[in-house]
C-alpha cells in the first residue's frame, strides 16, 4: 500500500531563547519567562545559568552554572532550533556575564531584552559586584534594551531614585554608558500611579502611567515583563509597541493573580489569564 508522502512543513514557531537562572518556586525566572513566552503565543527555549533554592519568601541558596554548560545550552538551541529574540536575566558572576557576550557575539544574536536581575523581590543581592561592572562594559552595547527597576537603576548610577526627575537622569546615564535604549520601571515610587519610562538614544522621554494594582502577588513582575518583551520582538513588534504589548500583559496578569494566595509571602502573577495559540511564522 502506497503511503501518501507528508507535505512539507511551510511554518516555524516564533522562538525566544530565556538566559537566566531559574526558580525553583516558579514565580520568577526561566519558569516565569518559560510561561511567557508560550501565553504569548511563542516557542520558548532556554539556557540556564544558574539554580537558586527559592519560594515566595526568599532566596534560600545559588549555583551558579558553569560557564562551559551554559555555553553548550546556548549553542546547542541557537545551532539546531534557531533564535529569533532573546531574554537575559540573571547573570550571577562575571564569567557568566562574559560567556552570554560571546554568544551575543559568535552567533549574532539580535532584538536582545537585558533584565539586570540583581536583587530579588525579597531582597536577596543576586549579582556580584564585578559581575555588575562587567555587564555593563559587555553587555549593555549587544543589546537592544536594557529594562532595570528602580532599585537596580540606583545600583547602577549609584544613588537611590526617588522621583520621575531622578528617573529619567538615572535613565539618560544608562545611555550613556552604551544602553541603545532603556526601560526604567518606576513600580518602587510611592503613590497611586506606576510611572515607567521608555528612553532611546535621540529620542524624547516616552512615559507610561498606569493606577497602581492592589495586590501583593508581585514576584517576577520584572521577569515577566521582560521577557513578554523579547516575545513581542519575536513577533515582529519594534520597540515602543513591543513595550506597551508586554507592559499590557503584566498589568492583566497582576490583577488576574491578585486575589490568589500562592505560598506565604510575595506570590506569582496569573501568566496564563489569556493564552495565546501557538503563532505560525512563514517557514522562509
Amino acid at each position: 500500500m502506497n503511503v501518501p508522502a507528508a507535505a512539507p512543513p511551510r511554518f516555524r514557531y516564533p522562538r525566544v531563547l530565556s538566559i537566566a537562572g531559574s526558580d525553583s518556586g516558579g514565580g520568577a525566572g526561566i519558569q516565569a519567562d518559560l510561561k511567557t513566552f508560550a501565553a504569548l503565543g511563542c516557542f520558548g527555549m532556554t539556557a540556564v545559568t544558574a539554580l537558586t533554592a527559592q519560594n515566595t519568601l526568599g532566596v534560600r541558596s545559588i549555583h551558579s552554572v558553569p560557564a562551559q554548560m551554559l555555553r553548550d545550552q546556548i549553542d546547542a538551541v541557537v545551532e539546531d532550533i534557531g533564535v529569533d529574540a532573546v531574554k537575559i536575566g540573571m547573570l550571577h558572576s562575571a564569567e557568566t556575564v562574559a560567556t552570554v557576550a560571546a554568544a551575543i557575539d559568535r552567533h549574532g544574536l539580535s532584538r536582545v531584552v537585558l533584565d539586570p536581575v540583581m536583587m530579588s523581590t525579597s531582597g536577596a543581592k543576586l549579582i556580584d559586584d564585578e559581575a555588575q561592572a562587567v555587564l555593563v562594559r559587555e553587555l549593555f552595547q549587544r543589546v537592544a534594551l536594557v529594562t532595570p527597576n528602580l532599585d537596580e537603576a540606583g545600583l547602577l548610577v549609584g544613588r537611590p531614585l526617588q522621583s520621575e526627575a531622578d528617573m529619567e537622569l538615572a535613565a539618560r546615564e544608562l545611555l550613556a554608558m552604551g544602553a541603545p535604549a532603556v526601560l526604567l520601571k518606576g513600580g518602587h515610587l510611592a503613590g497611586a500611579t506606576v510611572s515607567d519610562l521608555l528612553l532611546v538614544r535621540d529620542g524624547a522621554p516616552h512615559w507610561m502611567r498606569a493606577p497602581r494594582i492592589a495586590t501583593g502577588n508581585t514576584h517576577g513582575t520584572g521577569c515577566t515583563l521582560s521577557s513578554a518583551i523579547a516575545a513581542q520582538f519575536a513577533l515582529g513588534a519594534r520597540l515602543q509597541p513591543a513595550v506597551e504589548l508586554a507592559r499590557a500583559y503584566v498589568r492583566a496578569a497582576l490583577e488576574a493573580g491578585a486575589q490568589v494566595r500562592t505560598g506565604a509571602g510575595s506570590g506569582p502573577l496569573n501568566h496564563s489569564h489569556a493564552p495565546q495559540a501557538m503563532r505560525l511564522l512563514p517557514l522562509h
